[in-house]
């Protein structure tokens, strides 16, 4: 057993790792049209999207069971794979984030949880329906995203078409301060449930628990992880999402944010893992395109698009590999 439970505390502080670098590679999602709009500095609006992520992680599970129960059972998985996976999804989202690429850290670890249970048991091990699940969910909610930001900024200019453009502006200035805060509620109750997930597993697979659930102390301490890392933040991104994919004002910051929490904060409590980079950016394509098509800076939109297919296929390749390697160790 020591060496068991030496494992379990392993997958346990990577898990809390990829919630921190999950924060920093993902603050912009909360984050981005408030600073592009320069409604709030970049260190304001940081530290309220920590709090925020912080407070969103301790009000949902229903994400934390889709990733630790409908991917892979994990009472028919090594807690080495668990290992592989994380290492996998750190790697991927620290070369990433020093890219400035808003790619999605729940492709990440779905990628690498397939790839790692794959090299483990094969292709059978896999649970094929909750996958397919999830992967249309990944692949619906950007549409979904745009969808509802460009009804939401086509009913603001309806109610405003006669109203001058710097009153309209001022006027969102502070809603845009209560949307901001809802997206950061709402990027926390999503994204800090994928840790839990894998930790939720980790006390399956190591016979801590007989079945799958997640501890109050497993929702603070990822709570905790992710509020950390997107305190340290990661301005690249934030860059990228926030004003090279299309100049926003404060009513089309209001509409994408709003827009995607509403979005995500709904998906989180019915239990599908999306991505809110995915979301968010998806958001903020439909406010543009509700402004002009050309608006929006489509050579930028089209290079994270490219980022989106390629996480998946391969992390998963990256945690095979990691998976191999670690065994080579004895583990």
């Amino acid at each position: 057993m020591p060496e068991l439970t030496l494992l379990v505390i392993v997958v346990i502080i990577l898990a809390l790792a990829f919630d921190f670098t999950n924060g920093w590679h993902d603050t912009a999602n909360a984050i981005a049209t408030v600073v592009g709009t320069r409604t709030l500095s970049p260190a304001k609006a940081i530290m309220m999207a920590a709090v925020l992520n912080l407070v969103g992680a301790l009000f949902f599970t229903e994400v934390a069971k889709a990733i630790g129960k409908d991917i892979v059972d994990p009472k028919n998985i090594s807690l080495v794979v668990l290992v592989a996976t994380l290492l996998s999804v750190i790697v991927w989202n620290v070369v990433t984030v020093l890219m400035g690429l808003p790619t999605s850290s729940s492709h990440a670890l779905i990628g690498s949880l397939i790839g790692a249970a794959v090299a483990f048991k094969g292709v059978g091990i896999l649970k094929i329906h909750g996958i397919l699940i999830i992967l249309l969910g990944l692949v619906i909610s950007p549409v979904l995203g745009a969808l509802i930001s460009f009804i939401i900024i086509k009913i603001i200019r309806s109610i405003f078409r006669n109203k001058q453009p710097s009153k309209v502006k001022r006027t969102f200035r502070p809603l845009q301060l209560i949307s901001a805060a809802f997206m950061a509620f709402s990027h926390g109750a999503s994204d800090a449930q994928k840790a839990m997930g894998i930790i939720g597993m980790a006390l399956v697979a190591g016979h801590y628990n007989k079945e799958f659930s997640v501890p109050f102390w497993v929702m603070i301490s990822c709570g905790l992880a992710m509020a950390l890392g997107t305190a340290i933040g990661g301005a690249k991104v934030i860059q990228t999402v926030g004003s090279r994919l299309s100049r926003l004002e404060t009513p089309q910051g209001f509409a994408a944010e709003t827009g995607a929490a509403i979005l995500l904060t709904t998906i989180a409590k019915i239990g599908v893992p999306v991505s809110t980079t995915h979301t968010i950016t998806g958001a903020i394509i439909g406010v543009g395109i509700a402004d002009r098509i050309r608006s929006v800076r489509w050579s930028i939109a089209t290079k994270i698009i490219y980022a989106w297919i390629l996480t998946l296929p391969i992390t998963a390749i990256i945690a095979f590999l990691l998976f191999h390697l670690l065994t080579l160790f004895g583990l």
